[in-house]
């Protein structure tokens, strides 16, 4: 992404004045963009980090499909009813390995795995780590 500074990059977004950009500006960002849109606040304590990480590093749609694939509801995107009903129906540490393994699936997928894909699994393997 270039010049980048508390993961925002000049990149994702040119009009950002990235050398200056402040921790509270770079916080504001990821609420505006990812955390709000992904509905990390409406899913349970223990999703929202995953669900974040992966919105922030593969778009919020993609992330939103990819809980909805692990909860095994349609992947519209849209983060409903029935997506969180089934969500919290779905033990949390079942939830976090399934959805992991999505993730993952998603990502080797890519046509850019490998170039990347080392640095992607390590990052979900330290998301797995910290639980």
């Amino acid at each position: 992404g270039g010049e980048t500074k508390f993961g925002i990059s000049r990149r994702a977004y040119p009009s950002e004045m990235i050398r200056t950009l402040t921790l509270q500006r770079a916080k504001e960002l990821y609420l505006r963009d990812y955390w709000g849109p992904a509905g990390c606040d409406v899913v349970p304590d223990a999703v929202k980090f995953d669900l974040f990480d992966m919105a922030v590093n593969s778009g919020v749609s993609a992330a939103i499909k990819t809980l909805q694939r692990t909860v095994g509801v349609d992947d519209d995107g849209r983060l409903g009813p029935l997506t969180l009903q089934a969500l919290s129906s779905m033990p949390v540490m079942r939830f976090v390995a399934r959805f992991n393994g999505h993730r993952l699936l998603l990502l080797s997928s890519l046509p850019t795995w490998p170039a990347f894909g080392r640095g992607w699994a390590g990052r979900v393997a330290k998301n797995l780590i910290a639980i």
